[in-house]
């Protein structure tokens, strides 16, 4: 476990290149019962399960790119292609003994509260992405999933290899709800955690397109907005519906797939009687209810 911040972003990238990434027991114990059946298996059942747990999906997506075929030309970007690639039996062989979230954490029982907090998160923003996505008819909606899943990475690992940092870089933010995470953990941490994401992107052999989608340059491209937004939103909605920030991702949010502020309500399934006032207003904007308004993108 680390204790104290690495010296610069090079040890840091080595550190983790060297970690064997854990996985959480759920994940463990549904992958089990599928080996014990694997005609019932099939690689959108199985990617239902991988994408429920952030890490297992680093691993697979770090798999498929390690032992590309030489033949091979474009990155496999989403879990069912991966999956498909590897084949069922092969997977099952080659992922068996894998080291669990709760043991590593055992001696921090609030990191792994954290930790499961963040995953929970990341799973809400990629829920919602793929919603939005599907929404603006985006050409392949799995890649806008797994983006959102894993935008976040960086933060998981902390949780899982620096628990210590991981708990003092939270309670900074919730001491004070007005400092940005970002400048939280930066100065934390000793190192950006974007930049820190970038160059482990490249160590976990993650495809190009998922980093660039996760990335948070090039916020003006719809998909990488489709992505940001669900992550902004995720973040800010764990702090709670008073959020300040929210009323400004409801805006964006309602700007980016064409709908108005009341259908964005009812499909987030929040409840107009109890939102503070600023969010049951209708905020400024262009966006209207006409579903004829979305555009592919």
């Amino acid at each position: 476990m680390i204790t104290e911040p690495l010296t610069d972003i090079e040890a840091w990238v080595n550190f983790f290149d060297a970690a064997e990434l854990p996985v959480l027991r759920h994940t463990v114990h549904e992958l089990d019962q599928f080996r014990e059946d694997l005609d019932r298996v099939n690689a959108r059942v199985l990617a239902g399960v991988i994408l429920r747990d952030p890490l297992m999906t680093l691993r697979v997506l770090g798999y498929i790119e390690s032992h590309r075929r030489q033949r091979q030309t474009t990155d496999i970007t989403t879990i069912e292609r991966a999956l498909m690639m590897i084949g069922i039996e092969p997977f099952f062989r080659d992922f068996q003994d894998l080291p669990l979230v709760e043991d590593q954490l055992k001696p921090h029982p609030k990191a792994l509260l954290g930790l499961l907090k963040v995953m929970a998160r990341a799973r809400k923003a990629a829920h919602w992405a793929r919603e939005w996505a599907i929404s603006r008819h985006d050409l392949d909606v799995d890649e806008i999933t797994v983006a959102a899943l894993l935008h976040d990475f960086t933060e998981i690992l902390m949780w899982c290899f620096a628990p210590a940092l991981a708990i003092k870089a939270r309670e900074s933010q919730l001491h004070d709800r007005s400092l940005r995470s970002l400048d939280v953990q930066t100065e934390i941490y000793g190192i950006s955690p974007d930049a820190l994401k970038s160059a482990l992107a490249t160590t976990l052999h993650l495809p190009a397109l998922l980093s660039t989608l996760m990335a948070n340059e090039n916020s003006e491209n719809a998909r990488v907005k489709n992505v940001k937004l669900a992550i902004n939103l995720a973040r800010h909605a764990a702090n709670g519906w008073d959020d300040a920030a929210l009323p400004d991702d409801f805006r964006a949010i309602e700007e980016l797939i064409h709908i108005g502020h009341d259908h964005l309500l009812q499909k987030l399934g929040l409840d107009l009687e109890t939102l503070p006032a600023s969010l049951r207003a209708v905020p400024a904007t262009d966006a209207s209810d006409n579903p004829s308004a979305d555009q592919p993108q």
